[in-house]
């Protein structure tokens, strides 16, 4: 218990060094340029107290649980003995990865549905569109993103692919979709992309590619273990453009079918 207060306090120190800045920045613009006193100061100061303990405690917790978490699953979803019986990992192809890809996928979903910066996204898009913009709609349609692109990242690892082929297409399919998807959507699109590598989701996926690439046979930590955090902000300016251009299919499909249904009646 000592020691775990130990660590927290140093954790407080170097959280405190880390915020610092941005401390200094809004108080010193606040008074030199704006030239008024910080309103509500009490509150202020305040709040910044709890979000230096809040983020004290996550990155503690990210050191002691979420990083050896991630990094341990993928040690035994690609260990010898649960991908085959013979536990040779040089007769295994990539579809005995198939866990891998499961897990993957499963992590990215619940950890992009959990994610607090997605959470504030979401709230500010609904109450600027005026509802237009669902928050669960929107939270869905970025966590499937991510989980579609975590599990392509993954069987990039297990085979070994250059991860720029998949980036490069990838971004294809998004400059071809800003053609297309309803205007209201595509800057959201490309917030939603930024927003997933945020505080949950980065330590779980991070520590889950460099896990696969060093336990893959002939997989590099350096080269092929980075490289799942692209495909998370990728995919998922994909599956909300996607999200937008069906929904408003859908609006003008049931447009059309009312429209048909006045006119018979008329």
């Amino acid at each position: 218990m000592i020691e775990l207060l130990k660590e927290f306090f140093m954790m407080f120190l170097s959280t405190i060094v880390d915020v610092l800045p941005i401390i200094t920045i809004i108080f010193a613009f606040q008074l030199f340029v704006i030239r008024r006193p910080v309103p509500n100061i009490k509150k202020v100061c305040f709040g910044f107290i709890y979000v230096l303990i809040g983020l004290s405690l996550f990155l503690l917790g990210l050191e002691k649980a979420l990083f050896p978490l991630g990094r341990t699953m993928a040690e035994q979803l690609t260990a010898a003995n649960f991908i085959t019986e013979s536990g040779d990992l040089t007769l295994v192809s990539w579809k005995d990865y198939y866990w891998v890809y499961l897990f993957a996928f499963m992590i990215g979903f619940s950890t992009t549905i959990a994610e607090p910066s997605l959470m504030a996204v979401a709230i500010k898009a609904n109450e600027v569109s005026g509802g237009a913009i669902g928050i669960w709609g929107l939270r869905i349609a970025v966590a499937f993103g991510v989980a579609f692109g975590i599990s392509l990242g993954s069987y990039r690892i297990v085979v070994g692919h250059p991860i720029h082929y998949y980036i490069i297409a990838g971004y294809i399919v998004v400059v071809i979709q800003t053609f297309f998807a309803p205007k209201l959507i595509i800057p959201l699109a490309y917030d939603s992309g930024g927003v997933t590598t945020s505080t949950v989701t980065v330590p779980l996926v991070a520590a889950l590619g460099l896990g696969l690439s060093e336990t893959v046979p002939g997989r590099s930590p350096l080269i092929d273990g980075f490289g799942l955090i692209a495909f998370a902000s990728l995919f998922p300016i994909i599956s909300v453009m996607f999200y937008a251009q069906l929904a408003e299919a859908r609006s003008r499909l049931e447009f059309f079918k009312n429209r048909n249904n006045e006119n018979k009646k008329a």
